[in-house]
């Protein structure tokens, strides 16, 4: 009888699943940045950039067709907008920085991830890494804030902002935003064992308090709106039962802050507070749309061009605006740092790239909404009820576009914007995430 040879290391390396390469570009962003290098690049930008070269390399190995009709019409969508702010760029070294920017977030690396995901099991183990990330980066958060070692926030060092620093105070918010946003895709699930939607549960649960302590509007608004998107797609009743353990959970961890729970109560209240008394941070934000609005209505079809906000910023805002933020603590000194984007990605889109960058790139990303949501309808249909895969890729979705209304791309937690994209299209664009059974 004979018997099988065994396996040599060029083909088990061959049998590992190709979306082991983005997986690496989640896990990278765990490492702490060093102080003050918040502006350059992170390791997790170079592996992305290796992982959409290895996905062309296996394209051409395979010599297969790489995307679908509708999947390159709305990956390259968006490449024409670029394209023309590109050549209206303020210097010639700007456009092409920029493009490249813009192409790996919004192309190429959401391209790469639709091409490497190859079934559902490929897409649990994608997101069972993005919430291992999320707990990592929200325990580190967490023990900022005990201890005391975090940025600062009103003269206090607690809020928690991971291992990103206070470079990027969003960096942490934004990790733990999506990690929640795919523990409870995970767990709305059908079909999945009652064991692994439970534990997904309470990852979820767990990572509201680190979401709390990182005192991110934005990211507390994005969140809701995409948990309560998520909740009505699995059902009515279903959304009525998680919302009511949720209030429960966070009236529990909230109550137990001592001192934080009157900032807690500040902050959240603040939200409220937005067009009657407007913090200095909000301030700063309102005149920075309108800069962005001015420059629009400058030049409305194409915009001023790529990175050209910094540059005609001061000419088309008011003096309410400030000369910088401050930011303090967790490992680095006391700096102030420039207001160079509106912290909305619409209307950066809208003041750099005009109007034929807006509808370019915001319809590509609509596309993909609609296309999803049409394949998760298709599944409950066809399948008697609806995969976990399909409320992680729309839920990412609809937290992405929710959270661009207050943040824009920037930092090194934007590398998982393109995951995002690529789970996202994934679902909308690859016939594999309806054809291949539910496991």
């Amino acid at each position: 009888m004979a018997h099988a040879l065994p396996l040599g290391p060029t083909a088990r390396a061959r049998r590992l699943p190709p979306v082991l390469a983005v997986v690496a570009v989640v896990a990278l962003l765990a490492l702490p940045l060093a102080p003050g290098g918040g502006g350059g690049a992170h390791p997790a930008d170079a592996v992305s950039a290796l992982a959409v070269l290895y996905c062309a390399l296996r394209l051409v190995r395979d010599r297969r067709r790489p995307l679908s009709r509708t999947a390159a019409v709305v990956f390259g969508l968006p490449v024409l907008g670029l394209a023309v702010a590109a050549v209206g760029a303020v210097s010639p070294g700007a456009g092409p920085a920029g493009l490249g920017r813009y192409l790996q977030v919004f192309v190429l690396v959401p391209a790469a991830v639709l091409l490497l995901v190859r079934d559902r099991a490929d897409v649990r183990l994608l997101t069972w890494s993005m919430v291992g990330l999320a707990l990592w980066q929200g325990a580190v958060g967490v023990h900022q804030y005990v201890t005391g070692t975090g940025a600062s926030y009103q003269g206090e060092r607690i809020r928690a902002v991971g291992t990103f620093g206070p470079q990027d105070v969003m960096g942490m918010a934004t990790v733990v935003s999506l990690g929640l946003v795919c523990a409870m895709g995970l767990a709305l699930g059908g079909r999945t064992p009652v064991r692994r939607r439970l534990l997904a549960a309470g990852c979820a649960l767990a990572l509201l308090l680190p979401l709390a302590l990182s005192f991110s509007r934005g990211a507390w608004i994005a969140t809701a709106v995409t948990c309560a998107v998520q909740l009505l797609l699995a059902g009515v009743r279903r959304a009525l039962a998680v919302g009511a353990a949720v209030v429960a959970a966070a009236v529990v961890l909230v109550g137990g802050f001592g001192v934080g729970t009157a900032m807690l109560q500040e902050r959240v209240g603040s939200i409220t507070r937005v067009t009657d008394a407007p913090d200095q941070s909000v301030t700063d934000r309102y005149t920075m749309w309108a800069a962005a609005a001015g420059m629009w209505r400058e030049r409305p079809l194409t915009g001023v061009g790529l990175k050209g906000f910094p540059e005609h910023r001061d000419a088309h805002a008011s003096l309410a605006l400030s000369s910088g933020s401050e930011t303090d603590g967790a490992g680095t000194g006391y700096r102030r740092q420039p207001l160079l984007s509106p912290h909305n990605m619409y209307l950066l889109v809208l003041a750099e790239q005009g109007l034929l960058g807006l509808l370019t790139l915001a319809g590509s990303w609509l596309a993909l909404l609609v296309l999803g949501l049409r394949a998760l309808r298709g599944a409950r249909r066809d399948e008697g009820s609806v995969p976990d895969c399909a409320f992680v890729a729309c839920g990412l979705l609809v937290w992405q576009l929710t959270d661009f209304a207050y943040a824009d791309i920037g930092g090194p937690s934007t590398v998982l914007t393109a995951v995002c994209l690529g789970l996202a299209a994934w679902w909308a664009l690859g016939s594999a995430a309806r054809e291949v059974p539910q496991r």
